[in-house]
């Protein structure tokens, strides 16, 4: 006699300081998707459909930064409800349901899931509510933040380029065209704290506190800036500092014989742009010329 096997329903959740209408675009729309729906730093989405309404298909294109993995994640929709629920089904069967609780500007999503057999409960909740928390601070950065690109091709291995641009000494070459005292204090490492700091001209320290997200050599650096550098002090929370923290700054590495494609893509403000616009292309080139020595 054939037997089935009844699967495990996960649930996670979390508190969006966002009014449901703005939770329910960044959800649904692919220019969004492909901003958040990831696990982690060391992976991206560079792809996403969406056909919202009961019946209609979506897929999001997940790929590790490195190119070694990556998978559709596709299925079709059984039940939408504006700014409330959404149902859908999995190529693999597997039913999924999202519920939108709205309270003013904050907004509870609760996503419900039933397992799959190949990975631990407790694995696959962790890795979705991964990537809900990446959906919930996508969506809280967003409206104070513009997202940049720059982009150079380096002729010098990606090792080199990677070294070059974060040891302490060729760090404050090619960063100078910021401030001309550029400095990093603290570690690269994964998790660990890094301050980046210079003098104005009256001889005052200034700068950024960053946490290091996700460091894998010669690929993939992530900086998430949790704070301001004032004087001799960090200054971590305030109304100084709420414009800047959750911003990240994240570097791609991806080279092709002997050539490395530098991609660097920032969260700034309005009051940033103009000065971003003018020297991170100068940054890079110095970048350039001292890696091709």
């Amino acid at each position: 006699m054939a037997t089935t096997t009844e699967k495990a329903i996960i649930t996670v959740r979390a508190i969006v300081h966002a009014p449901v209408k703005k939770v329910w675009e960044f959800w649904t729309d692919p220019k969004h998707i492909i901003h958040w729906n990831y696990a982690s730093d060391d992976w991206h989405a560079p792809s996403a459909e969406n056909d919202l309404r009961v019946g209609g298909k979506f897929v999001s294109r997940m790929e590790a930064k490195d190119g070694s993995f990556g998978f559709d994640f596709s299925g079709k929709y059984s039940k939408v409800e504006l700014h409330k629920v959404i149902a859908y089904t999995l190529d693999d069967d597997r039913e999924v349901q999202i519920s939108f609780d709205s309270n003013e500007n904050e907004t509870t999503v609760t996503e419900t899931f039933e397992a799959e057999q190949e990975n631990t409960p407790e694995l696959q909740q962790t890795g979705w509510q991964a990537i809900l928390d990446n959906f919930k601070k996508y969506v809280e950065v967003s409206g104070k933040s513009e997202k940049m690109h720059f982009e150079i091709n380096i002729h010098a291995s990606a090792e080199k380029v990677y070294q070059t641009m974060i040891a302490k000494k060729t760090y404050s070459e090619w960063t100078e065209v910021f401030n001309s005292t550029s400095r990093f204090e603290g570690s690269w490492e994964k998790g660990s704290k890094i301050l980046f700091v210079g003098t104005d001209q009256n001889g005052a320290t200034g700068g950024m506190v960053g946490k290091i997200r996700e460091n894998i050599p010669g690929k993939f650096i992530s900086i998430e800036y949790i704070g301001l550098v004032q004087g001799n002090i960090e200054v971590l929370s305030g109304p100084e500092v709420e414009d800047w923290i959750g911003f990240c700054e994240n570097y791609t590495f991806a080279e092709n014989i002997g050539t490395t494609l530098l991609s660097i893509d920032i969260d700034t403000n309005e009051e940033f742009k103009a000065f971003f616009i003018d020297t991170w292309p100068q940054a890079l080139n110095k970048l350039k010329e001292i890696c091709e020595k």
